[in-house]
C-alpha cells in the first residue's frame, strides 16, 4: 500500500510540473506582445539607461519601461501610473 502511495504522489508531481511547463510559454508570449515605450532615461532614478549596467526590462499593463536597475522595480512599481507617464513622455521628447 505504501508503495502505491508512493506512486500516486511521485505521478502527481510529473504532472504538476508538465502542467506548469507547458503554461510557461504562454506567459513568455503574453510579454512578448507588450509593446516597447522606449525610454532611453529610467523614470524613476532619471539615470540613463546602461549607465548603472544594462538596465532592467519591466512591463506594466502590456507596455515595456526600461529602468536602470533592480532597485527601481519597487518603487515604479508603487506608483506606476507617475512612473509610466515620465517614461512615455521622455520617450516623446528623444524622438
Amino acid at each position: 500500500m505504501k508503495k502505491v502511495t508512493v506512486l500516486m504522489l511521485g505521478l502527481s508531481l510529473v504532472a504538476g510540473c508538465m502542467a506548469f511547463a507547458q503554461a510557461s510559454p504562454q506567459a513568455q508570449r503574453s510579454s512578448v506582445q507588450a509593446t516597447d515605450v522606449g525610454n532611453k532615461a529610467c523614470p524613476v532614478s532619471g539615470n540613463p539607461i546602461g549607465v548603472m549596467g544594462p538596465g532592467i526590462v519591466h512591463v506594466h499593463n502590456g507596455k515595456i519601461y526600461h529602468l536602470c536597475c533592480p532597485g527601481c522595480i519597487g518603487r515604479f512599481d508603487s506608483n506606476p501610473e507617475k512612473y509610466s507617464k515620465i517614461a512615455e513622455d521622455n520617450a516623446k521628447i528623444a524622438k
